[in-house]
């Protein structure tokens, strides 16, 4: 297979040859590594100030692939193990290659020029012959929300008979603004994604490489479902495992800065704190706004003093995969009793969520376009009016203590805003005021002297006589 990935690093302060830095690939010197089967190349097609262009040419044996024990075929087909396409079509095996020649920018590192690392740069992507089960269409739905200009051609069995139709390869051109370590990371996962046939036995630690190389981007993918399921073989429970663990990271590695060992993730600590407020509040009724894949429920659902549990989210598909992860369908009907789903919108009144002891809105105003923030507040605190609202939200001025979060990014792709803790509190005392809420601050997360704990949490108690 062929791949190039080139840059003219327009707007940005750089010679385009300074691309091989962060590629950690000289342009004047060649380079080879061995990979299952086969070897893997890097060289330039071009190397100037003003355009550069990295190819990565895998060259595949396929006596040494069945050797290798990666190209047996199905039993009574023994020929079919040498006379395929894999070796010219393996994206796979392309996959493997790019996360072996360029792990370190993968990583997002580049000691060179870290600042070029650390922002988004016009970045081209040519792959001629690329097997895509799904045709141009999936091409286009995989990459286009990850902020690509995807150019997916299907390529003709052969020119010069049109009768016969396309090829199951498309012929795919990327464009966009995006930081390397991003693209590279899109490429690992959707090329086998595309292909959708992997060249190697997969098993759990496969969940590790798909929630490690999508970090920051396959959360919040419209088709992440497709993705992990692809990825990993179509193995159900390892898929569903890929899949809580995203739901969980928030879009960044929300560790701390240097975790004891044992210590928890930034999203279970903030659920957990979640569920002993409520607990502390003795709320009985409770509504999950914007439940998302179901965490915090899962969570809920353990103490045994709530009697009614309402989650609900504008997403089917949310409903759908957090009664998948809490496996409701399985749940004794004592438990399935207590346990209602909803489809619902944040900024509409809804009736069916009048007079409850509690509302949760965790991690969810930041999603809301600013201008609909009145809305949520008429539709939380004054139709539905319970007696508590527990609101958590990102701390933006924690952002600085995340390595890998770029500076100016939001740790999740869909965030419309992060607030300081004085805008939080400005708008939190704002409507606990017009409303008739008294208003509470707590942190969640460490509390770090300059900037605050990671997530702040607002805890609104209705007035006695509101």
């Amino acid at each position: 297979m062929f791949l190039t990935l080139g840059t003219d690093l327009a707007g940005v302060d750089a010679p385009a040859s300074d691309f091989g830095f962060l590629l950690h690939k000289n342009p004047a010197r060649p380079q080879a590594i061995d990979v299952t089967g086969g070897s893997a190349h890097v060289f330039y097609p071009e190397a100037t100030d003003e355009r550069c262009t990295a190819a990565v040419l895998l060259e595949i044996d396929p006596i040494g692939l069945v050797k290798a024990g990666r190209g047996k075929a199905g039993e009574g087909f023994t020929l079919g193990q040498y006379v395929n396409d894999r070796p010219y079509a393996a994206s796979s095996l392309l996959a493997v290659a790019l996360g072996k020649l360029f792990r370190t920018a993968m990583n997002g590192r580049c000691d060179a020029r870290p600042e070029l690392a650390a922002r988004p740069i016009p970045l081209n992507v040519h792959i001629p012959a690329l097997p895509c089960n799904g045709g141009a269409d999936l091409a286009e739905r995989l990459f286009a929300p990850l902020g690509w200009t995807v150019d997916a051609r299907p390529v003709p069995l052969d020119p010069e008979i049109p009768a016969w139709g396309d090829s199951r390869y498309v012929d795919l051109r990327l464009a966009g603004v995006l930081r390397l370590a991003d693209a590279l990371n899109h490429l690992y996962v959707l090329l086998p994604v595309l292909d959708d046939a992997k060249h190697y036995w997969v098993g759990t630690d496969e969940v590790d490489k798909l929630v490690r190389a999508g970090a920051g981007w396959l959360a919040a993918h419209p088709d992440k479902d497709v993705i992990s399921h692809r990825y990993l073989a179509h193995r159900r429970y390892l898929s569903d495992a890929a899949l809580e663990r995203l739901s969980e990271s928030d879009g960044v590695e929300l560790a701390e800065e240097s975790p004891e060992e044992g210590s928890v993730s930034l999203a279970v600590e903030r659920r957990t704190t979640v569920a002993a407020v409520l607990k502390e509040l003795g709320a009985r009724r409770i509504a999950d706004i914007g439940c998302g894949e179901g965490a915090l429920v899962g969570e809920l659902l353990k103490d045994p003093m709530i009697g009614e549990l309402v989650a609900t989210d504008v997403s089917a598909r949310a409903l759908i995969a957090a009664k998948r992860r809490l496996h409701y369908d399985d749940l004794p009907d004592r438990q399935r009793d207590r346990l209602k789903f909803l489809q619902s919108s944040v900024t509409y009144a809804d009736d069916r969520l009048a007079g409850l002891d509690a509302v949760v809105l965790m991690e969810v105003v930041e999603h809301v376009d600013p201008p609909r923030l009145p809305a949520l507040a008429n539709s939380v605190f004054r139709a539905a009016r319970p007696a508590a609202v527990v609101v958590t939200t990102p701390n933006s001025e924690y952002n600085v203590r995340f390595p890998s979060l770029p500076a100016g990014r939001f740790r999740h792709p869909d965030h419309r805003f992060e607030w300081t803790r004085a805008e939080f509190r400005s708008w939190a005392q704002d409507v606990g005021a017009t409303y008739g809420y008294t208003v509470e601050f707590r942190p969640i997360g460490t509390v770090d002297p300059e900037v605050g704990a990671p997530t702040q949490l607002a805890l609104f108690r209705r007035e006695v006589n509101g």
